[in-house]
């Protein structure tokens, strides 16, 4: 017989996170995580380091060119990184 408050572990560990205030850092880490898969293996290539801290996505470039690109289209770039994690993570590109 299961009690009335039983609840499933997936949704436990979700509590967790939140009152733990982990749950927005696992998202920025998926961020970077993913980062070859929302921009391309070309540009991904091209970026030394990434890194997100207090909303803003700081990108270090080895590769003018790339850097001009992201630098024109960077709107659809937060737009597609806050899609992709279900919630804005990313206010901002700084790129270096």
């Amino acid at each position: 017989m299961r009690k009335s408050n039983t609840q499933t572990i997936a949704s436990v560990i979700k509590d967790y996170l939140k009152e733990a205030q982990i749950e927005g850092k696992l998202k920025e880490v998926q961020v970077v995580n993913s980062w070859e898969e929302l921009v391309g293996k070309v540009i991904a290539r091209r970026t030394n380091r990434i890194y997100i801290k207090n909303g803003k996505l700081y990108l270090h470039m080895n590769s003018s060119i790339v850097k001009n690109e992201l630098l024109m289209h960077r709107e659809g770039i937060i737009e597609r990184i806050n899609t992709n994690a279900g919630e804005e993570i990313v206010k901002e590109i700084v790129i270096r």
